[in-house]
This record gives structure tokens, sequence and C-alpha cells, in this order.
């Protein structure tokens, strides 16, 4: 009870091959937001893991996960946290978005009150979220495009009004999940100070430390 660290799991991607690690990594923190249910997990399941399930059990606080990709120059290493979508976890966001270098907001386009919820997000990240965060808007579930109640029009228009990437995105089919985490790579600054260490540390709520509550990627 009152220990953040129970709430999340930690999965990494494989290490980057020899070729791979001869380039410059920048390592950036990116946060998934949206509302339950849209398919946050499914998204960074298919981006990390290139696996998709049918049924997928809600997050419980959020996740941890890492993904390198190669651009032509260097590396962009994303450090994820996938973020829990029902309204009690809703007050733990801040904390998961506090100092993200980029954020994927998700909804389902299927669903007009996740629009929405997401609209919201992108508000609080621009209110509260670091000045140049960049942030993408995804449309997810485009293999349900026949039941689609939010336009795709309306949404390009208003990621383009709000300076974010935008993709309609399919974590089934797996269709624009790769490219939308590649623009938002392409995006991010390339003059960023390295590391100090690769250990993330989630420490209580009254900051004392804790033995095994410290997650190493």
């Amino acid at each position: 009870r009152g220990r953040v660290c129970d709430l999340v799991a930690i999965f990494s991607a494989p290490n980057p091959s020899p070729a791979m690690s001869k380039k410059t990594q920048l390592n950036f923190k990116l946060v998934l937001l949206g509302d339950a249910a849209v398919g946050k997990s499914s998204c960074v399941e298919r981006f990390v893991k290139n696996e998709f399930f049918e049924f997928q059990q809600p997050t419980i606080g959020a996740a941890f996960l890492t993904q390198t990709i190669p651009l032509d120059e260097y590396i962009v290493k994303f450090e994820i946290w996938d973020t829990a979508g029902q309204e009690r976890y809703r007050s733990l966001a801040p904390m998961y978005y506090r100092g993200a270098a980029a954020a994927l907001v998700v909804y389902d386009i299927t669903d007009p009150d996740s629009f929405m919820g997401a609209r919201t997000w992108i508000e609080e990240l621009q209110r509260q979220g670091s000045a140049d965060i960049v942030i993408g808007l995804a449309g997810n579930k485009l293999d349900l495009a026949s039941q689609r109640k939010v336009d795709s029009k309306e949404a390009k228009s208003y990621a383009d009004e709000n300076g974010c990437i935008f993709f309609e995105t399919s974590a089934k089919t797996g269709a624009n999940v790769q490219e939308i985490f590649v623009a938002i790579a392409q995006k991010l600054p390339k003059n960023v100070a390295p590391p100090q260490n690769d250990t993330i540390q989630i420490l209580t709520s009254d900051d004392r430390p804790q033995s095994g509550c410290c997650g190493k990627k």
C-alpha cells in the first residue's frame, strides 16, 4: 500500500545490433496517455514486441518499456511509460509525464468520448508538461473503420492546430504504429545531454528509500 513501484511492470526490447551500437544513442522519456480501453498498451506492445493480444488486461498504474529506433545519424532510445487509463489512476499521470520529452496520446476512432479525453490530455500537457514536449496523437483501432465515429479530418485539423504529430493506427494490424513513433523520434532535439545513469528509481510518496523499489532498464 502506498508504494508506487508495486504498480509498475517493466519490459525491455532486445539490445541494438552491433551495427546500430556504433551510432550515438540518445535517450528520451516518452509517456502514453489516453482513456481506458483505447489501445495504449496494445500500441506499445506492437511497437516494442510486434505482438497483439485480442484481450488485453487493463494496465494497473503504469508499465515501463524500452525500444530503440535507428535513424540516419543516431539512435533514439525511448524509455516508455504506459499509463493506466482508468480515472482512479489519473492523479498519478503528472508523475509519469513530468520531464518527458515526448508523449503519445491515444484515442479510439469508434469512441468520440475518447477523442475528447485525448484533447483534455493534450491541453494538460501543454499547460503542465515540458515546454518543448513533442506530442503525437494516435487515432487507434483503424481496423474498425466501418464503425468510425471520429472524423479523421477533424482529428487531423485539431492536431495541426496544436502542433501534434497525427496518425490513425491499428495495434491489431500494425498499421502506422511504427510510423508514429518514428515521426516522434525524428522531431526530437538532437543536442540532448546523455543520461547520468540507466537506473530508474521509484520512491514512495514520502521519499523514504524502500528496498526492492527500483527497476533497471
